[in-house]
């Protein structure tokens, strides 16, 4: 198992912990639908994911998976307030061209919100991007600059100064190292790898 696969499991066991079993479950930007499969099969949750790409959204359903090819906060607005016991936004936030936007519907169809991210204020990054002046390349952050899509890199310090302008009540928090392992005891922004946030309103 390599050090990347191991680290996507140490997430899904956080995310996991927080879902209730027999709850119904968004993922927005489900990818090849890995956790959507850990949360069905963990949790027996009833599950749907949506994403843009087709290829991703193809992997799902080969999973078994009920999933929406399209745009997630369209698919969002179909559903009324608290159709969702809990969304999920796992490794996607900092892709999204509109993320207020996103959040906050995913808070009105959903009782509860978890969102996970790469901090990108970890120190290695600000080294990196010290030195070389260039866009962080590493096992996170795979391509250039020129083969990315559009993000908008987010820092743990950032978003929690996102959710008090927005009023979001953060419920549970996880900070882990930068071996996304361990829980970070001081000074998050900084050290922290990985963070996870259980929102609500």
């Amino acid at each position: 198992m390599s050090r990347f696969v191991e680290k996507r499991t140490v997430d899904m066991e956080i995310i996991g912990d927080w879902v209730e079993p027999n709850t119904r479950v968004l993922d927005l930007g489900c990818g090849k639908g890995v956790l959507l499969d850990y949360l069905v099969q963990s949790k027996k949750v009833s599950a749907v994911g949506v994403d843009l790409d087709f290829g991703r959204i193809t992997a799902c359903v080969r999973r078994g998976l009920a999933a929406y090819q399209g745009d997630m906060t369209a698919f969002m607005r179909a559903f009324p307030e608290k159709h969702f016991d809990r969304v999920i936004c796992s490794r996607t936030v900092q892709e999204l061209a509109d993320p207020t936007t996103v959040i906050l519907e995913a808070l009105r169809v959903g009782r509860a919100l978890t969102v996970g991210f790469v901090n990108h204020g970890f120190w290695k990054n600000r080294i990196n991007t010290l030195l070389q002046g260039r866009k962080i390349r590493n096992q996170v952050y795979t391509t250039e600059w020129f083969e990315s899509r559009p993000a908008n890199p987010v820092t743990i310090a950032d978003f929690e100064h996102f959710c008090e302008v927005k009023g979001i009540r953060i419920a549970r928090r996880v900070h882990l190292s930068g071996n996304w392992h361990d829980p970070c005891p001081a000074l998050p922004n900084l050290l922290a790898g990985y963070a996870l946030y259980d929102l609500a309103r």
